[in-house]
């Protein structure tokens, strides 16, 4: 059953940034630097702000699992549409301040006045993908609540060969440049969130599932707990975006060749995030429906073999890195100053995967029985942690403390998040 939900998951989150990806290769042959400048900016701000909203997956997606659980189908559907209702207002909102987004954006950026020029003409085509975007994050969040995998996974790599077959289309064939590649990807969006509504109206209609309008918006505590859930779910996500910001930008005050060593070892923790964030998202969907059918044992019976496959995975990433790591780095660049400075920090990216896959493990269990105030809590306080210990060593140790507060920014979050896990199942559990 876990195999069944991450293994495509993990599928799913690889394919997740080939959108980016596909833009960049196809500009990169445009000629002009500003070019890719535009794309790598455009994609930072669409990247960041759709981010902020990966609540419309998490939250759906544990309710959904629980109401599965509980066999309440009716509920089930209306929380697609809830989910749906709620993602179509917040991408009315991002349609209505588009120009302030943008404006705000811009601003953070140290750009040329030909590639802001050339972002706006992006930005101005793909933030009309702001609807079918937020749209697949509830559908997405639905389908795995409703314990099916293999729709999102279909539904990234339909919508990658799309996104490379129209923009190719429109910017090679064409020679539409910008405005081709921006159009390109935002039909590979719309088509993508046709696709996934098609599977999850496959499942009402199979299941012969129904919902009143008056179950859909009738309930004021339903749409209050949806509320809830996702509020705590995105003041985490900020959590989440703050560090890795602050990352970011602590590396940049220590120069070029420290900021492009710990953007070439962030690849390794990437690597892990998307295999460990299948197996959340396992924890997520199984993990919510035991606890919709009030299954304790066979909740921590899931617990435990996350566990094993969270171990073993980890294990495994920390032999490759140990034995391999000096490899990859030369994979990745071919800057021997780049290169020989990695290195030094090489016993961190090792010692990540031990130190911090509980984290994403917990996450999922978390998400999935709906215990999202413990889970921002336990970000929370990681986040303070991160940066006292960044501000406390810093001084003497320059990037060794921030790599430093990095680990124990993922440690603690495992360390609290499994303290509260017990007392969460003995709250959500009432009935064993």
């Amino acid at each position: 059953m876990i195999l069944r939900i991450a293994v495509p998951s993990i599928i799913s989150n690889i394919t997740v940034p080939l959108l980016g990806l596909v833009d960049t290769a196809i500009t990169g042959h445009l000629g002009a630097a500003a070019f890719l400048a535009a794309i790598a900016v455009g994609t930072t701000l669409f990247s960041t702000t759709y981010w902020l909203f990966n609540f419309l997956r998490m939250g759906t997606g544990g309710l959904t699992a629980q109401a599965l659980g509980a066999e309440q189908g009716e509920e089930c559907v209306a929380l697609l549409w809830r989910s749906l209702v709620l993602a179509g207002s917040l991408a009315v909102l991002i349609l209505l301040f588009q120009y302030a987004i943008l404006h705000v954006g811009l601003s953070f950026m140290s750009a040329t006045d030909e590639v802001q020029m050339l972002v706006r003409s992006y930005y101005r085509i793909l933030v009309w993908g702001a609807p079918p975007t937020l749209a697949l994050f509830a559908l997405n969040g639905w389908l795995l609540g409703m314990q099916d995998a293999r729709a999102p996974m279909w539904t990234a790599i339909v919508q990658n060969v799309v996104n490379i077959f129209v923009s190719l289309i429109l910017v090679v064939g064409l020679g539409w440049k910008m405005e081709g590649v921006a159009l390109g990807t935002l039909i590979a969006q719309w088509v993508g969130a046709v696709l996934a509504f098609g599977f999850a109206w496959r499942i009402v209609c199979r299941r012969q599932l129904s919902a009143t309008g008056s179950s859909v918006f009738g309930h004021a505590a339903r749409w209050r707990e949806l509320f809830v859930v996702n509020r705590d779910i995105f003041f985490r996500t900020l959590c989440l975006v703050a560090v890795m910001f602050a990352f970011t930008s602590f590396g940049a005050r220590q120069g070029e060749t420290l900021l492009a060593v710990n953007a070439l070892l962030m690849q390794f923790f990437l690597i892990v995030s998307y295999v460990m964030d299948g197996f959340a998202y396992a924890g997520e969907a199984i993990g919510g429906r035991l606890c919709g059918a009030a299954d304790r044992s066979g909740f921590w019976q899931l617990t435990r073999r996350l566990f094993g496959w969270g171990i073993g995975f980890a294990l495994f990433f920390t032999l490759c890195f140990a034995l391999g790591g000096r490899a990859f780095l030369h994979l990745l660049t071919d800057n021997d100053t780049v290169r020989v400075a990695a290195v030094e920090y090489l016993p961190y990216v090792v010692a990540m995967p031990l130190v911090g896959f509980s984290a994403f493990l917990l996450d999922g269990l978390f998400v999935g029985t709906t215990s999202t105030r413990a889970m921002l809590m336990g970000v929370g306080a990681a986040s303070v942690v991160f940066f006292g210990v960044h501000a406390l060593f810093s001084p003497g140790s320059g990037n060794h403390a921030l790599w430093t507060a990095f680990l124990c920014y993922l440690g603690v979050r495992g360390v609290i998040q499994g303290f509260w896990l017990p007392k969460i199942v003995r709250q959500k559990f009432v009935v064993s």
